[in-house]
């Protein structure tokens, strides 16, 4: 499994729900590799490099790397905390950087086929799981449609796009505070639960995009 981290510290709550996620894996023997975005250094701004890439030249090679590592991974997971309604800047500039042209998704044969043939996804459909770190109340999220919002956004827009359609996100809410105390012990909690069902080999397989169409049309005909 290759699990994206972003967080600037390692001693801080979102590392903990990290570690808890893991702590299946860990007792069953799974390796797992921990891509911790700043602790590597990794650089999210698009480069030149990756526009000269993005148009059909060569892969810079952090970014083969980087290619190399999910191509290795039976599972992927992202453990981030909520920035503005979705995941932090370094983590996005990793999937612009990484998620590319030709090797995520590609138009007819490629470069010259952009705007031209229709999409092809390219990445294979391995079990993926979203975890956010929320200071927000659920029902602040469930008021204003955020969750729903950043599926739309995350597993939908990115990832099913891509051909990772087997993508599920959840979210640990409110955490900030010594009052909150109980919610982070609680969000370990079901941070190590969410990591054994998604080691299960019973576990739901979820279609983002046609669980996404799907809840649309049925919004859609409820509107008189």
């Amino acid at each position: 499994m290759l699990t994206v981290f972003s967080h600037p510290f390692t001693d801080k709550y979102p590392a903990a729900v990290m570690d808890a996620f893991h702590s299946p894996f860990r007792r069953a023997g799974h390796s797992i590799d921990v891509l911790d975005l700043h602790g590597e250094g990794f650089d999210p701004r698009f480069t030149k490099a990756d526009h000269e890439y993005f148009w059909g030249g060569p892969v810079p090679s952090e970014i083969a790397e980087m290619h190399r590592r999910v191509e290795a991974a039976d599972r992927l997971a992202f453990i981030f905390p909520v920035y503005w309604w979705s995941m932090p800047a370094m983590m996005k500039g990793w999937i612009e950087r990484v998620f590319t042209g030709d090797w995520a998704y590609q138009y007819g044969n490629g470069v010259d086929d952009r705007g031209k043939r229709p999409l092809r996804a390219l990445l294979s459909s391995v079990p993926t799981t979203l975890i956010g770190i929320g200071g927000s109340k659920k029902r602040t999220y469930d008021k204003y449609g955020y969750h729903k919002a950043m599926r739309t956004q995350l597993d939908v827009g990115i990832f099913a796009y891509c051909g990772i359609n087997d993508v599920d996100s959840h979210l640990i809410y409110d955490i900030e505070g010594d009052h909150n105390s109980d919610n982070r012990m609680a969000g370990l909690s079901q941070a190590g639960d969410i990591g054994a069902r998604f080691l299960s080999p019973a576990r739901t397989i979820h279609h983002a995009k046609e669980e996404h169409l799907r809840k649309n049309s049925m919004c859609d005909t409820l509107i008189p």
